[in-house]
């Protein structure tokens, strides 16, 4: 059985925060949306399920994140996710230019968890808390260039 990677979906406090420091990283928008009704309710498993949501897209065309506001039922404020937990972890991304994008990341209040590691001389890479808490790895492949 073949199969295709879609995308990540993430709940988010506030979708134009999200949209704004993602598409700041520099994935692009491809599509925004309000979904409800019996359909979605039953895809998700919750009643009266209803959220702004919006689809993001990396430059390479590869991968997408789906952010999700939910309006009903309530978001439910969670503690952020610590490296160590088991469930969903963080999302990752390759940049040309770590300062760069740790540059774009503070301007939105983002910033790495501890610091900056290479790693054996192939990546520099760190971890920083984006929008509602995401974890976000920004890494720089220091094989190209």
């Amino acid at each position: 059985m073949p199969i295709t990677f879609e995308n990540v979906g993430i709940a988010v406090r506030d979708l134009d925060a999200a949209i704004a420091f993602f598409t700041d990283l520099g994935l692009a928008v491809v599509g925004r949306d309000t979904v409800s009704g019996e359909w979605a309710d039953t895809a998700v498993g919750l009643d009266g399920n209803h959220a702004r949501i919006a689809v993001l897209r990396t430059p390479d065309g590869h991968g997408e994140l789906e952010l999700f506001e939910y309006l009903h039922p309530k978001a439910i404020e969670t503690e952020p996710t610590q490296p160590h937990e088991i469930g969903m972890h963080r999302v990752a991304f390759s940049v040309d230019d770590l300062d760069e994008a740790l540059a774009v990341a503070a301007r939105h209040g983002c910033h790495p968890l501890r610091g900056v590691a290479t790693y054996r001389d192939v990546y520099r890479l760190t971890y920083v808390r984006g929008p509602s808490g995401i974890l976000v790895m920004l890494a720089q492949d220091l094989t190209k260039g």
